[in-house]
């Protein structure tokens, strides 16, 4: 179940509290402890291509677009 379709059912399934609550015990995304998903681009939200080194915490979309700006140089 996509992060999307869960949050569509939890919509539907708020004027019904006790099957809201039956459905978020056993369908709730987990909270991931280690993984791709604990981390998240600050300015975007993306958890693909994330750049950790310098605790810049930025995917590298996010990075191309303000490296400049934070004081990075593009080297040929």
């Amino acid at each position: 179940m996509t992060t999307s379709d869960h949050k569509k059912i939890l919509k539907q399934l708020k004027i019904k509290p006790y099957k809201y609550k039956k459905f978020l015990k056993h369908n709730a995304p987990k909270e991931r402890k280690c993984g791709i998903n604990t981390k998240h681009c600050r300015r975007c939200g993306r958890t693909r291509a994330h750049i950790g080194k310098y605790h810049l915490g930025l995917c590298r979309q996010c990075f191309r677009e303000i490296a400049t700006k934070i004081g990075f140089k593009q080297y040929s």
